[in-house]
């Protein structure tokens, strides 16, 4: 299968009408994604139903098998590189969106700071909040600008797989409520001559006020810190697989890599988010001094963190092999493995998470001896029946030495198994 339109170099989009599809610029590349996995899905259920298989190959069971798994692999990474550039474009609209919804955000306070000023009068802790929100949206804007190529704002929040981390966007919001709260104070006692005033707002800043908060912000930062440290020594362990993404996504927060939703992702950013809008609610109220915090919110908080923590230390794992057994047709006699036979890989862990898709299956090895064998893709209407999670198969190609052998299957995500010996008859 080939994608519809050129894979030339993109022409600007200056070029192109605002409804172009052609998938090679910026206003298309979306389109032009999306219509080349349509076609892929319509080409991969053909070919599962027998439709447009040449007649060259037709003959043979596994002529025809390979034909077909070298002709979805190829259709697959064209649509892989559909994928990346629909996700670089996406990630240049993200950064301008994110610099307007700052601007909107600012703007939206000082409206409601005006109208809830509407016969109260106008106080100097308004004033403060205002202040205080353009300083913390001109470096916000800032970074998005310096960071355009990566999505502006979400920069700093995407993991080293390309989803945003779960862990780095609440500990994020945390540091921005804590350091506009600081703000707020500072540009108040700036703004304050009386020395009584004064003295009450320096003491807004006691550890009794800011108790809470602070715990939540180093709860949250820590966090951050340790999932980081844990998923890469785990990774580089062999203990767990990380698959990159092709962009990051809103459902990351919640999800797991496979896209699946997470309990300990999703309680994690719940229970912060209610704390967050308690700890937001209190600064409105009360300017003059640090959120307080409840303790009983910040051990609330503490609780999903070790959740979040204890799921990030225990999830995933290295590939594994349970059993391997030769393929029987219908009425074979039973025989040793031979070259040429069909060997039936059962396990566990064989995609990860995040590794569904076609051009990601086609990365999966099995090393049988010294020989790397490919895993053919087999479609079915919907998807692939191999390879699967639990079960691989491939043959026996004529270059494995006979005798004693180990077999290890290598995943997308390159890691590993362990071997599993079997021996391959004269």
């Amino acid at each position: 299968m080939a994608v519809e339109a050129s894979r030339g170099s993109a022409a600007p989009a200056t070029a192109h009408a605002s409804d172009c599809v052609c998938g090679d610029c910026p206003v298309g590349a979306g389109p032009g994604y999306r219509r080349a996995v349509e076609a892929f899905r319509r080409r991969r259920d053909d070919l599962a139903a027998g439709t447009g298989i040449p007649e060259a190959v037709a003959y043979s069971p596994e002529a025809t098998r390979q034909w077909i798994s070298d002709e979805l692999t190829r259709s697959a990474r064209e649509v892989s590189e559909r994928a990346r550039l629909a996700g670089s474009v996406w990630l240049a609209r993200t950064a301008v969106r994110s610099v307007t919804v700052i601007c909107s955000a600012v703007v939206a306070l000082l409206l409601g700071q005006a109208l809830t000023a509407v016969g109260t009068g106008w106080t100097l802790s308004r004033t403060a909040g205002l202040l205080a929100a353009v300083l913390l949206a001109v470096p916000l804007a800032l970074t998005a600008w310096l960071h355009r190529a990566r999505g502006g704002v979400l920069a700093p929040l995407v993991g080293e797989d390309n989803r945003l981390s779960t862990s780095r966007a609440v500990s994020a919001a945390w540091l921005l409520l804590a350091g506009y709260a600081v703000l707020v104070l500072a540009i108040t006692l700036a703004g304050t001559a009386d020395a009584e005033r004064r003295a009450a707002l320096l003491g807004g800043f006691d550890l009794a006020h800011g108790g809470g908060l602070l715990t939540a912000v180093a709860l949250s930062c820590a966090v951050t810190v340790w999932v980081r440290h844990t998923v890469a020594t785990r990774v580089r362990g062999f203990r767990m697989q990380k698959v990159r993404a092709a962009r990051p996504r809103a459902t990351d927060l919640l999800t797991d890599d496979g896209r699946r939703g997470s309990f300990p992702d999703a309680q994690y950013v719940l229970v912060n988010a209610a704390a967050l809008a308690l700890a937001a609610t209190r600064l409105a109220r009360h300017p003059d001094e640090l959120p307080d915090l409840p303790w009983a919110v910040a051990l609330l908080v503490a609780v999903s963190a070790l959740t979040y923590l204890a799921a990030k230390y225990t999830e995933g794992g290295r590939p594994v092999i349970q059993s391997i057994v030769r393929v029987r047709e219908p009425g074979e006699l039973h025989a040793p493995i031979r070259h040429g036979d069909e060997l039936e890989i059962r396990g566990s862990g064989f995609v990860p998470a995040g590794a569904e898709s076609a051009d990601r299956l086609a990365e999966t090895v099995v090393r049988i001896g010294g020989v790397h064998v490919p895993v053919p893709l087999v479609p079915v209407a919907g998807g692939f029946s191999c390879p699967s999670d639990t079960r691989l198969t491939v043959p026996v190609p004529a270059e494995v030495d006979a005798g004693r052998v180990d077999v290890r299957v290598i995943t997308a995500a390159g890691t590993e198994s362990g071997a599993y010996p079997i021996t391959v008859a004269d």
